[in-house]
């Protein structure tokens, strides 16, 4: 089959995947400064977006801020057409160019309100919550998935066929079932089977880290594009690199020493002013150890900054804490 055009500018098409906690408009916002094809929102609930109370309605429609200059797809979650639909219109009322349907999350509290994965054992309520998100908004809906609920159940070619059917254009594939979480390895010579079944671009998804991994995902999968999660962890470039690496594109500048702490710092500041100073030093935080680790720094420092408060402490101790301590010694 020939893959149909990618819905939203994309080039290249390597991807942000949506990481909930972890892919804020601070976080979306320094990857694209390095360069992606296009960032996803953390998972937003349609329920909470819709019909929460004020402050959690308010909290779940921050989530869902577009990164400006870049192709950005806001993902929601649930199981109720109208508030899903609904949630759509919301997105696409703040500016988002492509909306994301969320049907592989695993995690226990999504699954247990039959969101998620949890759909893909029951397609006809997902194709019913398809069929609401594509009638509600113009812009384009893509679906992100997983093979299946369990080894038993590996329905998504099926899925994704009658997704296509619905009006969605792209379509992600982790390459795990439901009940294999995050363990073992993603398959992506079983993504293929998806390839196979649309002509509409389909996203590799699963333990792709960086231009090599990217490579052999493509190559065994067939996949129009990769989408990379915690490959860009500490390593906001990552996803920059795969695109040179594979599609051409021009080699990031990744910073070091003191330009790696100014960025840090930046981010930093970013996410105090996206949560304010009690929430965003706590957010802050993975996100610090993330940074030090890639960056092999001081673990010793790195422990200090997990439980520091104070944002002036922390911005004069990165220039230390990140330091590549091999080269120390």
């Amino acid at each position: 089959m020939t893959s149909a055009p990618f819905p939203i500018p994309m080039h290249p098409p390597v991807i942000l995947a949506p990481m909930s906690g972890i892919t804020d408009l601070p976080f979306r916002q320094m990857v694209a400064r390095f360069g992606a094809g296009m960032v996803v929102s953390e998972m937003i609930s349609s329920g909470e977006m819709v019909t929460a109370r004020p402050s959690r309605r308010a909290a779940s429609r921050a989530r869902a801020e577009i990164t400006r200059g870049v192709s950005t797809s806001v993902q929601i979650a649930g199981r109720e057409t109208g508030a899903m639909a609904e949630a759509a219109r919301i997105a696409q009322g703040q500016g988002a160019p492509m909306i994301d349907i969320n049907m592989g999350c695993p995690a226990k509290k999504v699954v247990g309100g039959l969101s998620g994965s949890a759909l893909m054992r029951d397609l006809d309520l997902a194709l019913s919550l398809i069929d609401a998100v594509v009638g509600a908004v113009q812009v384009p809906v893509s679906l992100k998935m997983r093979l299946g609920w369990d080894i038993d159940c590996l329905n998504a070619p099926d899925l994704a066929r009658r997704a296509q059917s619905a009006g969605v254009r792209l379509i992600t594939v982790h390459g795990r079932t439901r009940s294999q979480f995050y363990t073992g390895t993603a398959d992506w010579r079983a993504i293929r089977s998806v390839v196979e079944a649309v002509t509409i671009p389909v996203i590799a998804n699963g333990d792709i880290i960086d231009a090599n991994s990217a490579r052999k995902a493509l190559e065994q999968s067939g996949a129009a594009g990769v989408m990379v999660g915690r490959g860009a962890q500490g390593k906001p470039w990552a996803l920059a690199e795969i695109s040179s690496a594979i599609f051409g594109e021009p080699k990031p500048v990744i910073p070091k020493e003191n330009e790696l702490a100014h960025m840090v710092g930046e981010h930093y500041e970013g996410i105090l002013s996206f949560y304010g100073k009690e929430i965003g030093v706590r957010v802050a935080r993975k996100h610090l150890g993330w940074y030090i680790d890639a960056a092999n720094g001081a673990k010793d420092l790195r422990s200090l900054l997990m439980r520091e408060k104070d944002p002036a402490q922390v911005f004069a101790a990165l220039p230390e804490a990140l330091t590549d301590q091999s080269e120390v010694a």
